[in-house]
């Protein structure tokens, strides 16, 4: 069997091969691969689901460490499991909207709204994932982990793993720790946790605090996201990205350019919209054409995306990124970070 390219394994289907791959099934083979890389001081990137990646065309000069492992494993609370709820452990290699559709049908209560979203479960309290109106530090109970920097497993609980607006322990110090599986506390129920995100409460035709069914609630996430071009379909090249490309940006309140979203903190700094800054900056749904010669432009459906028409280069990409973040800035004096993790490639 022929070693796999990163292209091959990431949803921006971009990046050259690895200089070693390794695909570890279980957690001892994961360790394994992990330890015996750092003894010899060979360069490591450990792979999920490969959708928050932009990897270089000439690929990783180390060794790649595909993370598949799975695993499920409940532990129902008390007699009345409605009271007390479940304890879901997830091994890190498991499918992300996969683990979200088993807990909508086990009745598994607090992701729902995060359906769709690609890659695996390891990799999303590093980026503390979310949409809708949840993330996943609304129900992470701990997170397993191997400390490359210790040497040594650990074990973090939620209070401790440092969440934060798509942030965690685990990006503010990229590389040391490798997830092995993420402990969920999920109440137990058939209605969703209360409806935070106006789009998603007008979709369902409820007021936002209100709850409606677990499935009703999944079924209007995918469908939302499908309208964005935020559901991987290989067919649709509005798919071939990193979902959104840009974080949120969170800013003093007299930074707030006018006219622009608003959504005051509770520490008195205000989040807007890195969409709104985008296409008032005159970039619009498909843009990109003049920078990457077509190769890779704005997707047609949602102008945070960032996407690869079928011919593009990670550099494409990443030219692409830095032409908007520029304009952006130029026209409203805001940097706008990149949400990927870019390896070997500079923004």
């Amino acid at each position: 069997m022929s070693t796999p390219t990163l292209a091959e394994r990431t949803t921006l289907r971009l990046g050259g091969p690895g200089r070693r791959w390794v695909t570890a099934t279980t957690e001892d083979a994961l360790l394994d691969a992990v330890r015996t890389a750092d003894a010899a001081g060979e360069p490591v990137l450990v792979l999920g689901g490969g959708s928050n990646l932009v990897v270089a065309d000439e690929g990783f000069p180390g060794t790649v460490v595909e993370v598949a492992t799975r695993g499920v494993r409940a532990d129902v609370e008390g007699d009345d499991p409605t009271c007390g709820g479940a304890l879901v452990e997830v091994a890190a290699g498991e499918d992300w909207d996969g683990f979200v559709a088993t807990a909508v049908a086990r009745g598994w209560v607090g992701v729902e709204a995060l359906s769709g979203i690609p890659g695996s479960v390891g990799a999303t309290p590093v980026q503390n994932v979310g949409a809708y109106g949840q993330e996943v530090a609304d129900t992470v109970a701990r997170v397993r982990t191997w400390d490359r920097t210790e040497g040594r497993l650990r074990t973090f609980a939620a209070a401790d793993c440092g969440f934060g607006y798509r942030h965690s322990r685990f990006k503010a110090e990229p590389g040391r720790y490798v997830v092995l599986s993420v402990a969920f506390q999920l109440p137990v129920g058939t209605l969703g946790a209360p409806v935070r995100y106006a789009e998603l409460a007008r979709t369902l035709g409820v007021e936002p605090g209100e709850r409606a069914p677990l499935a009703a609630v999944r079924e209007a996430v995918l469908g939302l996201r499908a309208g964005k071009g935020m559901v991987l379909d290989a067919a649709d090249h509005d798919t071939w990205s990193a979902g959104s490309f840009f974080t949120t940006p969170v800013l003093p309140a007299d930074r707030v350019p006018e006219g622009a979203p608003a959504f005051p903190q509770p520490d008195g700094s205000v989040k807007t919209s890195a969409a709104w800054l985008i296409e008032r900056a005159g970039l619009g749904k498909g843009w990109g054409a003049e920078v990457t010669g077509g190769r890779a432009t704005l997707s047609t459906k949602h102008t945070l995306a960032l996407t690869n028409r079928g011919e593009a280069t990670s550099e494409d990409v990443v030219a692409l990124a830095r032409a908007v973040r520029d304009r952006v800035a130029e026209a409203y004096d805001v940097t706008l970070v990149p949400e990927p993790v870019l390896v070997g490639c500079v923004l």
